[in-house]
């Protein structure tokens, strides 16, 4: 593949993500102007998740049935429309209509994906993959430190004003650049919803990668989650502003996926597998010691971000050579599972937070860890259902 168009797509799959994660450091801000309660703005975090799990359950397979080109662009498209609505929105509820739409519709981003992955040839494949996931993780990473830069310069709705103006761009450019992809499955839309079920209930690997992702992607937003608790207490006392900075600390993580896309390639995932999940429990100790200290809180995010971006890469370049007639449908069980395993972990680590302070959070997610590590030895003892040879 052209690496120029690879690009792209990278920066496609971060923008759209970024649609879910812009709202996180507003919410204090958007509350005082909306005349509600910090409790009552949080459900703008929610009423974005919950879209866009809606969005991956309920369009993400419509990339197996339908031209993909033309369902990425309406979809940014839509997004748009939905970001300009939360710009102009003039009361609480609309807003959070707005942010609920653009959840929805930022699913585009895992439509990019198996999309790059059917037009990438079988050696480079786990390579292309990775480096448009790590487009992805860009976007989540950076998304709250460009929302509160912007916030700064011109209050909380330029940020969705800003969105929606990328979100037009996009689609534009996309539909010039992308070639058309056409449907790889045929049937109704109820047919292909069904199948996705079928897939998950007929593919033991599939089963085994979504319960990996789900650990990995609940033990990413444990850290998310309570670190901002952390730095904004006693012992760092930052303000939101620095502690969106954080975010940057995360983008070392993005590295690792090319490194393992091309092990992936070379037909060593299990190796990367092993030592990203390996990773897990070991950031957290390190984690665990910045409680007090800087340089380890900000290595442990480095590992863990690696970690659980290798782990993301595998588990896709395994997932998408099961059934490439309908990595669409592959894509929409795994999201899903991943995704509920970061609403799981977000509102865990908020209670364990509020009950044992940063200690116990990092214990929670050391637990988290140590599970998914113990899943994966004991799925690789059996080479048919780990998705690769024994050996390897």
């Amino acid at each position: 593949m052209d690496r120029r168009l690879v690009l792209l797509l990278a920066i496609t799959c971060g923008t759209a993500v970024a649609n879910i994660y812009y709202v996180q450091p507003l919410l204090d801000t958007v509350a005082a102007a909306l005349g509600v309660g910090t409790g009552t703005a949080g459900l703008l975090v929610t009423a974005s998740q919950v879209g866009y799990c809606a969005g991956l359950a309920l369009l993400v397979p419509l990339g197996d049935l339908v031209e993909r080109r033309r369902l990425i662009v309406t979809l940014l498209l839509l997004a748009a429309l939905a970001q300009a609505v939360s710009a102009a929105a003039p009361a609480f509820a609309v807003l959070a209509a707005g942010l609920l739409l653009a959840g929805v519709c930022s699913v585009a981003a895992q439509v990019v994906v198996p999309m790059a992955s059917a037009m990438a040839a079988p050696h480079e494949r786990g390579r292309i993959v990775g480096t448009v996931m790590s487009g992805l993780l860009i976007g989540i990473l950076l998304a709250r430190t460009l929302s509160g830069l912007l916030a700064e310069v011109g209050g909380w709705r330029l940020v969705f004003a800003v969105a929606a103006g990328v979100m037009l761009v996009l689609a534009a450019v996309l539909r010039r650049r992308l070639p058309e992809a056409p449907p790889t499955a045929g049937g109704s839309y109820g047919g292909i919803l069904r199948s996705v079920l079928e897939l998950v209930r007929a593919e033991p690997v599939l089963r085994q990668r979504m319960w990996l992702g789900a650990l990995s992607m609940g033990g990413f937003s444990i850290l998310w989650t309570a670190v901002a608790f952390l730095l904004a207490g006693e012992h760092y006392g930052y303000g939101d502003g620095v502690i969106g900075l954080f975010g940057l600390a995360g983008l070392a993580g993005a590295a690792m996926a090319p490194v393992a896309g091309r092990l992936a390639d070379a037909g060593h995932g299990r190796l990367a597998q092993t030592i990203a999940l390996a990773a897990l429990p070991v950031s957290w100790g390190l984690l665990a010691l910045g409680g007090t200290s800087l340089a380890a809180l900000l290595v442990g995010i480095v590992v863990l971000d690696f970690a659980v971006q290798g782990t993301q890469i595998v588990n896709q370049s395994t997932i998408y050579a099961l059934r490439p007639e309908a990595r669409s449908r592959v894509t929409t069980a795994y999201m899903v599972a991943y995704f509920l395993g970061g609403v799981a972990g977000s509102s865990a680590a908020s209670a364990v937070y509020a009950a044992g302070g940063w200690g116990a959070a990092c214990a929670l997610g050391a637990g988290v860890a140590l599970v998914g590590l113990a899943s994966w030895l004991a799925f690789a003892r059996r080479p048919d259902a780990a998705g690769e040879p024994a050996g390897r």
